[in-house]
């Protein structure tokens, strides 16, 4: 018999059901209300306490109801939380300048966003006005957004509604190392297929290409990546050509993939990229995103240009604190060494499992990507499966890849130990009890 609040769960997405777009999704058979968080739990509106392996898409990036960062937001909140670029802000201008000193980027001019997508949008815009094209090359299976131009240059079909687009776009092969022609081949094999590809491309070009986007791992993409210096080869070539770099942070940076700050970081070999944006979890929570970029780059636009809500007073003083928090109390070598205990521990308990093709990713961004019992064909229900499971379990974890087959597992960087393992048992539950149903069995 359903209780009250159950009900309410019920009522409430009902109410989503008839306000909201039939294309905005919601996870669950039974989509949940989440009503509150502390550190890395959250509660849902029946008081069902979750350990949270997603952080609101990568974005509650240190921890729920971080005090620093509540501290910040409520002192703001109390003296003003709007005023717009025409006006000077402190706080804007010190984490611009911490940002740009972070980025690696030399002589760099910061842009503050509401989101990753825009931030994207605003390096495009950036990119095409400074070489003067609207060519653009991307990798495939590849997502930046959600807005007309982002979606001109998301190689990932599964979110991809048009193929109308502002932007001629070419995409290249390098994003997904297991996967296609190429998977059979070494590292450095790869590494060559895939800049014979880039060179075979640009010599089908019509004149000058604007730029390179590239997400150092696929994040929407089910968190796959190139070898390391796959981009540092690729900047090789566009070097050659004077075309721009723009490597997509969104999801990568800040410390979540352990090994480095920045995902461009693994590819570094040949200098920093021209324009780097960023978002999710530097405001933990709050909407922000900006665009770095060297200022012959940035400096590059004649018309005015400002923002409304772009690094706002409140949502500056949040990112301060939140990134002052996060490398006192080094939490990229927290992801490195949890991340890789966490890696380990779940390729340990998916080795007998028929579902489970592979375990990949790097830091606190791991993959588990799924398939039919036994096969190698990708499996949505799977991953749905294990979701749901995952839930039952006490476990809230993501999912995506091209297929909608990949398990996505990105807590908050202050993961502990216990906590990891806690996950990692839950996710084991729920991957035995998915292959059961999935095999017309009974998990064991």
């Amino acid at each position: 018999m359903a209780t009250a609040t159950e009900s309410a769960h019920a009522a409430l997405h009902a109410r989503h059901l008839a306000v909201a777009p039939d294309w905005l999704a919601t996870y669950y058979a039974r989509p949940i209300e989440l009503t509150h968080g502390e550190g890395r739990h959250v509660w849902d509106a029946e008081g069902t306490r979750y350990l949270d392996f997603f952080g609101g898409i990568l974005t509650t990036m240190t921890a729920h109801a971080l005090p620093e960062v509540t501290a910040a937001v409520t002192e703001q909140a109390g003296k003003i939380l709007h005023s717009s670029t025409l006006y000077l802000s402190r706080q804007a201008v010190e984490l611009a300048e911490r940002i740009a000193r972070l980025s690696g980027i030399p002589d760099a001019r910061v842009f503050f966003t509401t989101s990753g997508t825009e931030a994207n949008d605003t390096a495009l815009l950036l990119a095409t006005t400074y070489r003067r094209s609207n060519q653009v090359l991307a990798l495939r299976n590849s997502y930046h957004g959600r807005s007309f131009t982002s979606i001109g240059i998301t190689g990932n079909t599964a979110w991809s509604p048009t193929s109308l687009s502002p932007l001629q776009t070419l995409y290249v092969h390098g994003g997904v190392r297991s996967r296609g022609p190429y998977a059979h081949l070494t590292d450095a094999q790869f590494t060559a297929a895939c800049v014979a590809d880039l060179e075979d491309i640009l010599g089908q070009a019509n004149g000058t290409v604007a730029a390179l986007i590239a997400e150092p791992v696929q994040g929407v993409g089910g968190f796959t990546s190139g070898p390391d210096g796959l981009l540092a080869a690729f900047k090789e070539v566009l070097d050659r050509h004077g075309i721009l770099w723009i490597t997509d942070e969104v999801q990568t940076g800040w410390g979540r993939t352990g090994d480095n700050f920045w995902g461009w970081q693994a590819h570094s070999g040949s200098g920093t990229p021209d324009i780097l944006t960023f978002a999710k979890g530097v405001g933990n929570g709050m909407s922000m995103g900006g665009v770095v970029a060297r200022a012959e780059v940035m400096n590059c636009l004649g018309a005015n240009s400002i923002s409304t809500f772009g690094g706002s007073p409140i949502t500056t003083a949040a990112a301060l604190a939140n990134l002052g928090y996060l490398i006192d109390h080094d939490l990229q070598g927290n992801a490195r060494r949890v991340g890789g205990l966490l890696k380990s521990r779940l390729t340990a308990i998916t080795a007998g499992l028929g579902i489970v093709r592979e375990v990949r990713g790097r830091g606190l961004m791991l993959g588990v990507e799924l398939v039919e019992p036994g096969t190698d064909t990708p499996s949505a229900a799977a991953a749905s499966a294990v979701l749901e499971a995952a839930r039952e379990h006490g476990l809230l974890i993501g999912k995506g890849g091209l297929a909608g087959n990949v398990l996505r597992i990105a807590p908050p960087l202050s993961l502990t130990v216990a906590e990891a393992e806690e996950g990692a048992e839950a996710l084991e539950a729920a991957l035995k009890q998915a292959q059961a149903e999935l095999e017309g069995g009974t998990a064991q």
